[in-house]
């Protein structure tokens, strides 16, 4: 697929994939949210991608969605899904497709973030801000709900009381609030942010396992809504039996002891354990 609403680059294992629609500050469409699917759909499938950061072209993270249909923005009558014939959230589609990426992820936000441009960020895995971002959950101030997953997201990130306030009153709040509500990590000047992902980004693509990084990946989001920790307790041992007897575990352990950089040798596209995945696809229905 040729891009036209987003920058795929990939260097030394770390791909940053940029909305690119900075004279719109970066507002979502439909073909963003394609290309965007596409564009994990393609890493994950790629060895050479370790770790991934998104971040935002120009001066925005991303604004939100696109309002250029005017009243009309939200409506989705016509746009039915051919197959189910619902009307599934756009934002929706997305954050479960990040929901089940294979690669970690880092939200390098360098401006506003609202709407949707703040709720497609919640199921990545670590969020970094430059400290000029602003954010909000608006959805009630446009006459909607909140959407991409964020209902269930937004309150394991940050918890159900300050989801609320947030979503609540709509507002525009600025990021040293995002960052003492527990939305952010840390908080940058904006020559420093990209610097910042960068560097966590790198630290993972040198020195782990990449089956590994893929399992705790999905063992901790899926863990999420488990019942009980004996869920965990099941998960984690199969793990650690198939893993164990593995190349990856050896080298692991060998380039512990003679103080040398790992090379481990596991792909993510050949060499996940026979139990992966565990869980059931979801259908929309």
């Amino acid at each position: 697929m040729a891009y036209t609403t987003i920058n795929y680059e990939l260097d030394n294992g770390v791909l940053t994939i940029t909305l690119d629609r900075p004279e719109k500050l970066n507002a979502f469409t439909r073909d963003m949210l394609h290309e965007m699917c596409d564009a994990l759909d393609r890493a994950d499938a790629d060895d050479n991608v370790r770790a991934i950061i998104v971040t935002g072209a120009g001066r925005a993270f991303c604004a939100g969605a696109d309002l250029s249909a005017g009243a009309e923005t939200f409506d989705a009558n016509g746009r039915e899904d051919r197959e189910s014939g619902l009307h599934p959230d756009g934002g929706g589609i997305l954050t479960l497709r990040i929901y089940e990426c294979k690669k970690p992820i880092i939200a390098a936000i360098n401006g506003p973030a609202v709407g949707v441009g703040v709720t497609m960020t919640l199921p990545m895995d670590i969020r970094i801000a430059s400290d000029n971002a602003k954010f909000g959950f608006v959805f009630a101030r446009r006459g909607i709900v909140p959407e991409a997953c964020s209902s269930y997201f937004l309150p394991r990130v940050v918890g159900i009381s300050k989801a609320l306030e947030w979503c609540y009153s709509g507002k525009v709040f600025p990021a040293q609030e995002a960052l003492d509500g527990g939305l952010l990590r840390s908080l940058h000047d904006k020559a420093e942010l990209m610097p910042t992902a960068r560097h966590i980004a790198q630290e993972i693509a040198d020195n782990t396992s990449p089956v590994s990084v893929t399992l705790i990946r999905q063992m901790m989001w899926k863990n999420l809504g488990a019942d009980h920790p004996m869920e965990a307790h099941k998960l984690d041992s199969r793990g650690i039996y198939h893993l164990g007897k593995s190349p990856d575990a050896k080298e692991g352990v060998t380039s512990f002891l003679e103080k040398r950089p790992p090379q481990f040798p596991s792909k993510v596209s050949s060499d996940l354990p026979e139990f992966y995945p565990w869980w059931s696809k979801r259908d929309f229905s």
